[in-house]
């Protein structure tokens, strides 16, 4: 398969100090774009996602902002059009989420969980869309949602909500956009072992759950950062309102699972 090749492009991906933002902003630096690294809190992981892409003959810059205010996305859309003259990726990777049961949860949290999750997409893909359509070019913005928008995963109805908007959001984009040659598509990574999970869980229920997914693991980072970079490829410009799944089945049936059998 050709290598990616995005020299000329200027890219921006949102949380990108850590997990799948981590290893896609590496990614897209590899393939030759200039990358803005956006963080919210983590700066000294942001500088060291910048020196790694620096340290692969790349151009890159740190960003900080709340991706949860608009003003804040708009103002990183102007500075790294500033830096590097256009935007033509915009990753909308950065999330949150609290667990708990929706009767007893803080309210705080669950709107948090909202507020960055899903408006926190369309913050920057409103920003990165207008950027776009103003520079009058082609472009691509890639929204990383989750098996989550179809599956009700039990203590976490705010991230459910907020994953199955974003992806009406993108496809309802992908249409209205298309007279631009923007394209729109999204991401359902499954399972992954980021920073963000183990937030819940110490490394052997991680390993002991991962067993249970019907590839017998959990994904990293790098394999959904391959997928993003797929999909914000410009030889790949047919695809708009795509959906692609790297889950490692886990929204398959339970039964699907190895040496489980079907119900009757």
């Amino acid at each position: 398969m050709t290598a990616v090749d995005l020299k000329g492009c200027v890219a921006l991906v949102t949380g990108a100090s850590l997990g799948i933002g981590r290893a896609t902003a590496v990614a897209l630096g590899r393939a030759g774009a200039s990358v803005a690294v956006n963080y919210r809190s983590h700066e000294d992981q942001a500088e060291e996602v910048v020196q790694a892409i620096r340290d692969g003959g790349g151009q890159a810059i740190k960003v900080q902002a709340d991706v949860a205010s608009m003003e804040a996305v708009e103002a990183m859309v102007e500075q790294t059009v500033e830096t590097f003259g256009k935007l033509d990726i915009a990753i909308s990777n950065a999330a949150y989420s609290d667990r708990e049961l929706f009767f007893d949860a803080d309210m705080a949290g669950f709107r948090r969980t909202v507020d960055v999750t899903m408006w926190g997409a369309f913050n920057l893909l409103r920003s990165a869309s207008r950027q776009m359509i103003q520079q009058d070019t082609e472009g691509v913005v890639v929204l990383v949602s989750s098996p989550h928008a179809f599956i009700p995963a039990p203590r976490s109805m705010a991230y459910n909500m907020s994953k199955a908007a974003l992806e009406h959001m993108a496809k309802t984009a992908a249409i209205e956009l298309a007279p631009y040659r923007i394209r729109v598509n999204i991401i359902q990574p499954g399972w992954t072992d980021t920073p963000g999970e183990r937030k819940f869980a110490d490394e052997e229920t991680l390993q002991r759950a991962g067993a249970k997914i019907p590839l017998g693991r959990l994904g990293t980072s790098e394999e959904m950062a391959e997928g993003i970079l797929f999909l914000a490829d410009p030889k790949n410009q047919y695809m708009t309102a795509a959906n692609l799944l790297i889950d490692g089945g886990i929204s398959l049936p339970w039964w699907a699972a190895r040496g489980s059998a079907a119900p009757d």
